[in-house]
């Protein structure tokens, strides 16, 4: 377990490199986890509130989500800049891919899981259980036998 100390991060310098300082180790059995030489940087200022990172390998970009913004972003790898992805974003949450590279999303005001096609179109997956409405699902992993 570890926990944010009061310390700022300097981002002057682009990069942090771990071990972070800005983290402190509570339980030495945690040590294993923390990564030598690993690089922190920060991509984009402005979210109220992101979440659901997830990596598209292959068009070398990062989506998340600015929950109450209500937006996805895409972070271009190439260009170094940040572009709305999605807007409205249905309040969307917990992001990841499918096996087919498909991305599959939360979504709070939907209170459903979707899936953007590679077309662009949107296919609900799941809105309900056992006949009842889903609250508000939050975090999605796709099993490996999709």
């Amino acid at each position: 377990m570890s926990t944010p100390s009061l310390a700022e991060r300097d981002w002057s310098g682009g990069v942090v490199r771990y071990p972070d300082p800005a983290v402190e180790v509570l339980d030495d059995r945690f040590s294993k986890y923390r990564i030598g030489n690993a690089v922190v940087e920060r991509l984009f200022t402005g979210c109220r509130w992101a979440e659901g990172p997830v990596w598209f390998g292959d068009a070398r970009c990062l989506i998340w989500s600015d929950i109450p913004n209500n937006r996805m972003l895409r972070w271009n790898e190439e260009s170094q800049e940040v572009s709305v992805y999605r807007s409205p974003a249905r309040h969307s949450n917990g992001n990841t891919r499918d096996r087919q590279g498909r991305l599959v999303t939360c979504e709070h005001t939907g209170r459903r899981v979707s899936r953007t096609e590679h077309d662009g179109s949107i296919t609900v997956l799941m809105d309900s259980y056992e006949g009842r409405r889903l609250n508000s699902p939050n975090d999605v992993v796709v099993h490996s036998d999709g």
